[in-house]
């Protein structure tokens, strides 16, 4: 079984599409971006990106709102059961499990949207934020990219061994060694 991709899907190659996922319309998914079970996109009046080494985690729903596409940056991780709805999403960002993100909403990069939270059309997040609550206001100013970026390499790795039929790379002392390696060189990156 393969995943449904629609005509107008671009996959820029070296990505992994779980094959339930359900993906139609307008949609640019980038290099090593990881679209996990159960997903679903859709881009009928206006267009998804989905960023390099971007995950979208099992049962996210992402759509597109009424004159504003989905745009997700690099290094992102949409954690379960998110909603994405004709938002914009800035680099290294990580959306907690079960939030939504409604129409015109932009997220500053480095963020964190914590699990819950409901932001409403046209809410503006400043970068190195974390965000809380319904309706969703930044709590914390803190830079986050570092750790955001760590879970998309987590989520990229996972999704080289899903791949080739490797469902335990987690589970592997090498991948732990190859985390902390990739820990001190986002660190070094930033100093």
């Amino acid at each position: 079984m393969t995943a449904f991709l629609g005509p107008d899907v671009r996959d820029l190659g070296a990505a992994y599409i779980d094959p339930s996922a359900r993906i139609f319309g307008d949609v640019e998914i980038q290099a090593e971006a990881s679209i996990w079970c159960n997903v679903v996109v859709r881009a009928e009046s206006d267009r998804v990106v989905i960023g390099p080494r971007a995950n979208i985690q099992d049962f996210v729903m992402i759509h597109v709102g009424s004159g504003t596409g989905t745009i997700i940056g690099a290094d992102c991780s949409i954690t379960h059961h998110v909603t994405l709805h004709g938002c914009t999403i800035g680099q290294a960002c990580l959306i907690g499990i079960g939030a939504t993100i409604m129409d015109g909403c932009q997220i500053g990069e480095g963020s964190i949207v914590a699990g819950g939270t409901f932001l409403k059309e046209g809410t503006i997040i400043p970068p190195n934020s974390i965000v809380m609550g319904a309706p969703g206001a930044v709590t914390k100013t803190r830079d986050n990219t570092v750790a955001n970026r760590l879970n998309a390499f987590l989520y990229l790795k996972n999704a080289q061994g899903y791949a080739v039929g490797d469902f335990r790379v987690w589970s592997k002392a090498a991948f732990r060694a190859e985390m902390a390696t990739e820990r001190n060189r986002l660190l070094s990156e930033q100093s």
